[in-house]
């Protein structure tokens, strides 16, 4: 199991902008969103999330965004066979 590569592009006091990229089977670990944020992926893929309420799957498609509230507790693994990349920007204000 690999960890996913993280770079916090901007943070400051009203958002922090984060790139994520996975490659084949690498996955966040388990974590906890005190924010609320949104979500833009940049390549397309398929992501599994494990969660306390069991196990889903998506696939993103590139520059569809969605949003999520602050509370969210998951791992989320590149189940895809390429590398994926998104985007993730959490609202502090």
């Amino acid at each position: 199991m690999q960890t996913a590569t993280s770079t916090v592009n901007i943070d400051n006091d009203r958002v922090r902008v984060t790139t994520w990229t996975f490659e084949p089977g690498d996955r966040t670990g388990t974590h906890q969103h005190e924010l609320p944020y949104v979500v833009i992926p940049v390549t397309g893929g398929r992501l599994r999330i494990e969660s306390t309420e069991g196990a889903n799957a998506s696939t993103q498609a590139p520059g569809e965004p969605y949003f999520r509230d602050a509370g969210a507790q998951h791992d989320v693994i590149n189940e895809g066979t390429a590398q994926l990349v998104f985007v993730e920007v959490e609202l502090k204000n």
